[in-house]
């Protein structure tokens, strides 16, 4: 029990560090760059870059148990983090900001991968198996109040500082922030973390065993029974997702005249970053207990539907452009809440795909393909958006819900 209440002082603060780089990079970027004036077409390309540390993460994920402890990494890379969103802030009021600020963002999401599997990793040195399940949800909870402290907090200050000074100066002090509290999780985790006996690099192992072993590890992969159905569905399940993300925050923000809705940044982050996040954590948690009562065969088509319908708001959102937020956050929770609940079935799925001897492995090449699966479609999805404008977009991203019932209908039938 003293364990588990010491437990307390680091669980919370190691998942909220773990959360909110990965929110920072992957969506407040997005909104800083449509602020700065950067063009859809670029934002959705150039952003969804970022997403490649993800999805090369198990490449690389072996050599941490070589050198040093999952301790270590953990402090090393939050210093990194706070260093890195530190240049990001220092970038923004030059005129290549652009370049310079993608450059680090990349730095720091290369970074919070590396967390990500130290941060993992050492959850499991430091806690026994009881104590593990009894902050599984815990861990879950904070990663969620990062991603609201991210998406809604943040971007509202920033908005707020945007009605007081340039946008430029705006954003810098808000990664100046974020870099600040990267440092105070730096020096908290150094003292507070604890230092267990088991947490040290495998130094019997060599690194060309090491390397045998991922590729017969990623031979055996594709080698299970169907593996060109599931990678099919960790593709494609999520298709309209993909598209659909790069473009929300620039949609809300865009003017009317222009077919979007006009908000500004701190009604952005109380419309998606708050309200949004609340509806995909509703919507998620509801899914976990269905999920619990009838299982991936049951569930799979309620939850692929309640993924991709909701998508409808966003073309009745571009149609009508209503200028009432009550209207506007109603549409988004809607859109996040089914979001949240139809993405328990993907994970259920690549649980159920990576049953077997090498699992934690064969798990981990999984969300390289759901992290590949969002980059993909992505990077083009700001230039779709320029051709097609805003309504036109929305209606070719319901379009490709038909590619995530598809996929669905072939595990359905091939793999389940």
């Amino acid at each position: 029990m003293e364990n588990r209440k010491k437990s307390w002082t680091w669980i919370p603060t190691l998942y909220l560090a773990e959360g909110l780089p990965y929110v920072a990079v992957m969506t407040i970027s997005v909104i800083m760059y449509k602020k700065l004036g950067i063009s859809n077409t670029d934002i959705a390309l150039y952003t969804s870059w970022l997403y490649l540390p993800w999805v090369i993460k198990p490449f690389w994920s072996p050599f941490v148990d070589l050198i040093k402890t999952k301790r270590w990494w953990i402090t090393a890379m939050q210093l990194l983090i706070g260093a890195g969103f530190a240049g990001v802030a220092f970038t923004l009021p030059i005129n290549t900001f652009f370049a310079w600020s993608l450059a680090i963002f990349w730095l720091v999401a290369f970074s919070s991968a590396t967390h990500d599997i130290a941060a993992d990793g050492f959850y499991m040195l430091a806690l026994d198996e009881q104590d593990q399940a009894f902050f599984v949800g815990i861990r879950s909870t904070f990663y969620r109040i990062a991603t609201i402290a991210g998406q809604g907090l943040l971007v509202i200050l920033a908005g707020e500082l945007e009605q007081r000074m340039s946008v430029n100066m705006a954003w810098s002090i808000t990664f100046y922030i974020i870099s600040a509290l990267f440092i105070a999780f730096f020096l908290y985790h150094r003292f507070v973390l604890p230092r267990p006996t088991i947490d040290r690099p495998s130094s019997d192992v060599l690194v060309h065993n090491i390397v045998n072993d991922f590729f017969a590890t990623f031979v055996s992969f594709f080698r299970k029974k169907n593996a060109w159905i599931a990678i099919l569905f960790m593709l494609l399940y999520r298709l309209p997702e993909a598209q659909l993300v790069k473009l929300i925050n620039p949609f809300l923000l865009d003017p009317v005249e222009l077919g979007g809705l006009g908000l500004t940044t701190s009604e952005v982050g109380f419309v998606y970053g708050t309200i949004g996040i609340i509806g995909l954590t509703i919507g998620g948690i509801i899914g976990g207990i269905c999920a619990s009562k009838g299982g991936l065969q049951r569930w799979l088509w309620p939850m692929a539907l309640s993924l991709v319908l909701p998508n409808l708001v966003y073309v009745l959102l571009g149609l009508y452009q209503p200028q009432s937020i009550f209207l506007v956050s109603l549409s988004v929770f809607i859109e996040q809440f089914g979001y949240g609940f139809g993405f328990t079935a993907y994970m259920l799925y690549l649980i159920h795909y990576s049953r077997g001897p090498q699992a934690t492995a064969h798990y981990a090449i999984c969300t390289a393909f759901m992290a590949l699966g969002m980059m993909l479609p992505g990077m083009v999805a700001g230039w779709l958006q320029e051709q097609l404008g805003y309504v036109g977009f929305f209606s070719w991203v319901m379009l490709c819900c038909a590619a995530t019932l598809v996929a669905c209908g072939l595990i359905k039938k091939y793999d389940l």
